[in-house]
């Protein structure tokens, strides 16, 4: 009996050391201790993980908008499952500061800013939590980041910053009699005087002069449109925040004085603006979304993400003004464009 019980058990050892052997799939041993993984449950994870983004937008108004709903619909394209509180600052920079400081408080994964002063306000809050920014027109400048491809922080993000060389052009390419063009502008952005700084360095090249209106609000930009409209010949329009927020008024009074209008970017177009060579805003979004996935799922270190540009531009003429302004439409530069505003 004694020899059958020791063959008994070194059966039992046998098979409980084979079983041990053949059961090592989605383990990991380390430290004398075994952990089950199923790696199935892991993925399901990753892909169900919700990330917070805190939206801080400076004001509504289309260009901005697109940006927004550019970065929401790239993100759902990319697979990334994203919650967002959505802020709008209605034009106020002080409402900036407090968007900014009750996502930190709230303890969001990544900020989006949309305008310039959105992306001063989220970086000044923020040291730690990514911060993502669009509608920006010169980072440095406006002291957002070091450098355009060695951002040195937690901000980086996409600009808007037009062609404008070519977009000055097509002034002499629709009227070769314009010399003067004028441009309208908001004191308080930066981001204007950036770009008015960047059309009178260009300008000349093109046989141009400049003549700027600067208005502190809204309410002041009835005057400043009558009074612009005297001195100049063409309006240019630049991508700042409060012209672009009424900007069927200055369309409007631009082609009840027959004038030509350029403007640094296509939603304006669709606003009145004859025409074109700019971004999209949207695209511009998604460009964006795919910085976020790179941070949040890739987890990409944002200082190493460089400031990113418009991929690519396109003319836009918007066909009702056109066809008002009573223009040549076999012009190869409205021929060629996309219409809107049949």
């Amino acid at each position: 009996m004694k020899k059958i019980s020791k063959i008994l058990v070194l059966l039992l050892v046998g098979i409980m050391i084979l079983t041990a052997c053949g059961s090592t799939d989605n383990q990991v041993i380390g430290n004398d201790n075994i952990e089950n993984i199923d790696t199935n449950e892991v993925k399901e994870d990753i892909e169900d993980t919700v990330y917070k983004i805190g939206i801080s937008q400076l004001t509504e108004h289309p260009a901005l908008d697109d940006a927004r709903r550019g970065f929401e619909d790239g993100l759902k394209e990319l697979g990334v499952n994203v919650e967002i509180d959505y802020k709008n600052a209605q034009g106020d920079i002080a409402n900036t500061v407090s968007i900014a400081q009750k996502f930190v408080s709230d303890g969001v994964d990544l900020i989006f800013a949309i305008a310039t002063p959105a992306a001063q306000s989220a970086k000044q809050v923020s040291t730690e939590i990514p911060v993502l920014f669009s509608a920006v027109t010169d980072p440095v400048k406006a002291g957002i980041v070091e450098d355009w491809e060695n951002v040195g922080g937690n901000v980086t993000g996409t600009s808007d910053m037009a062609p404008t060389a070519s977009q000055l052009k097509m002034f002499k390419e629709i009227d070769p009699s314009i010399s003067k063009i004028g441009i309208l502008y908001n004191t308080s952005e930066a981001n204007s005087e950036i770009q008015i700084d960047e059309v009178k360095s260009l300008a000349p090249a093109e046989g141009l002069e400049v003549e700027t209106v600067g208005v502190n609000n809204v309410n002041e930009l009835p005057q400043a449109i009558d009074s612009i409209m005297k001195k100049v010949d063409a309006l240019y329009i630049i991508s700042d925040n409060l012209i672009a927020s009424s900007v069927e008024l200055v369309a409007k009074s631009a082609i009840d004085n027959g004038m030509i209008t350029v403007s640094a970017e296509e939603t304006q177009v669709r606003g009145g603006i004859l025409i074109t060579n700019g971004l999209s805003y949207y695209e511009l979004g998604k460009q964006t979304a795919t910085m976020a996935k790179e941070i949040l799922v890739d987890k990409k270190d944002v200082s190493s993400i460089p400031v990113g540009r418009a991929e690519k531009t396109i003319t836009t003429v918007n066909q009702k003004t056109l066809e008002t302004l009573g223009l040549d439409e076999e012009l190869p530069l409205f021929k060629d464009a996309v219409k809107v505003g049949e």
